[in-house]
């Protein structure tokens, strides 16, 4: 059983350790005597521990001070540990290493003599075979504490959705189920990539029939899928994921659309989604910039694009896409963006610092006007909100918020690109009113040709995540696309 302490939810003995480490979040679970935890914070006065990474520790149930927590298992210099899971004979930890997830099995009980503080590869684990194409990892469900077998999802954005079994006793694994997609022309069977620097396998002869007989299907023959890393103006690397159809794509003519984020530690969504097909093979190149602020390999990702530091999202989703025109990805008059709720803060001040850079862009239910919304404590997320952006109320931060806030650095007279802003009118998260007043400003202040091309689109009915629905979500794609298309224009296939 999983337990998070934080302050709203402290369990009975568990509140002492609670109140050492006051608003940090732990995953403690119980196997043979003792607690397990993986947490950010020491909890002892071991100074290696303290640099905002997750660490695995223990104790025995019966001294759960947190002064007795010992033998803890730091992340290696290229490997952090991201969540755990433990059953009756295995921990099953997700870890990130050199920027790839991971998922690997550990043996219990752990032998915790050590005389020094052991990394992951120290304890022999077995890492689960992975495509190499890999961009999500979603663990399936697994509820029964005497199984050895862990299931996951596996996904990418030229691999459907696939649902697989790992055998962790016998370090195998077999596929359950995978999503069928009818009318994709280059689909294709393919084995993991076993790249040395990257994965690790366990009794190598003994898989080799197994993985002979397990092929997970992918489309990667049709459509192409590169991982990049861009140079932002400091010198920091920015991973940028491109998707484009290997037939319909044209170097340097081709229209593309940037994707960001950015916030609250979360990787942007990069699993298989048939719907973005529509696009591929109309030419179109579809591209995700995992900036800074958003999940990365380990915590000093997201703090490094939060608070006073949140200009180096908007930096890195600029330099990547500087990069997709100067490459040839895209042409340099069709490079279209898209953000969603915080998101959009990056867009919007993207666009703010480089109105020619794009042609179009699509906000979704945005959080645009920065300095008002965090300046109003009644609304739901805005004391939360604090230590993601800023107080606005302590004045260096405030100086801060307001050189980045969306809302209130539309340059006048500027030619701004087209954009579609959509907004619920039940949206608990983000105020309508901010899509609303963002709209009417540019509107009122651009350049008119290209205010004429601002929509506002508002849902009377639907909260922060839209319609639900299966049609509900079908429409609203197709109405973003015939957008992007009508702006950047579609080409046909010959």
């Amino acid at each position: 059983m999983v337990y998070v302490i934080d302050a709203a939810n402290p369990l009975g003995g568990l509140l002492q350790v609670h109140e050492r480490v006051c608003g940090i979040q732990y995953f403690l679970e119980h196997h043979c005597g003792f607690f397990y935890i993986l947490t950010n914070a020491p909890l002892s006065e071991n100074k290696e521990c303290s640099g905002g990474n997750y660490y695995l520790a223990k104790c025995p149930v019966e001294d759960i001070q947190s002064a007795n927590w010992q033998n803890v298992i730091l992340p290696g210099g290229d490997t952090s540990l991201q969540d755990m899971d433990i059953y009756n004979g295995h921990l099953v930890l997700s870890v990130n290493k050199k920027g790839f997830p991971m998922l690997c099995s550990v043996n219990l009980p752990i032998n915790f003599k050590y005389k020094h503080q052991v990394e992951v590869d120290d304890l022999n684990p077995w890492y689960f075979p992975l495509p190499s194409n890999l961009c999500t990892v979603v663990p399936g469900s697994n509820h029964d504490f005497m199984s050895s077998v862990y299931r996951v999802v596996l996904s990418s954005p030229v691999m459907p959705d696939v649902i697989v079994d790992y055998d962790m006793s016998r370090q195998k694994y077999s596929i359950v189920q995978q999503e069928e997609v009818r009318g994709v022309s280059g689909n294709r069977t393919s084995l993991p990539a076993y790249e040395a620097d990257t994965f690790r396998l366990q009794n190598e002869k003994e898989n080799v029939l197994d993985f002979e007989s397990e092929r997970w299907k992918d489309f990667s023959s049709a459509y192409c899928c590169e991982k990049k890393e861009v140079v932002s103006y400091d010198g920091v690397r920015i991973p940028l994921t491109i998707l484009y159809a290997q037939k319909s794509w044209q170097k340097g003519q081709s229209p593309g659309v940037l994707h960001g984020y950015g916030a609250y530690g979360e990787v942007l969504e990069k699993s298989w989604c048939s719907n973005r097909l529509s696009l591929l093979d109309r030419g179109w190149v579809v591209a995700f910039a995992d900036v800074r602020g958003g999940g990365g390999s380990d915590s000093s990702w997201h703090k490094s694009g939060s608070g006073l530091y949140k200009q180096n999202s908007v930096y890195d989703f600029v330099a990547c896409a500087d990069y997709l025109v100067n490459k040839g990805y895209v042409h340099r008059d069709r490079v279209g963006a898209i953000g969603f709720s915080a998101g959009c803060l990056v867009v919007g001040a993207a666009i703010n610092m480089y109105p020619d850079l794009f042609r179009a862009a699509i906000l979704k239910v945005p959080f645009l006007d920065v300095c008002n919304t965090l300046l109003d404590p009644s609304l739901p997320l805005t004391i939360l909100d604090y230590e993601e952006f800023g107080n606005p109320q302590i004045h260096s931060q405030f100086e801060s918020i307001l050189s980045y806030s969306p809302y209130d650095n539309i340059i006048c007279d500027a030619c701004y690109p087209s954009m579609l802003v959509t907004a619920s009118f039940n949206d608990s998260r983000v105020g309508v009113w901010e899509a609303a007043k963002w709209v009417a400003k540019v509107r009122d202040s651009t350049c008119f040709e290209c205010s004429r091309a601002v929509i506002l689109k508002a849902n009377m009915t639907g909260g922060h995540f839209g319609e639900g629905g299966r049609y509900g979500q079908c429409e609203e794609m197709a109405y973003d696309y015939a957008f992007l298309m009508k702006v950047l224009g579609m080409r046909n296939n010959k």
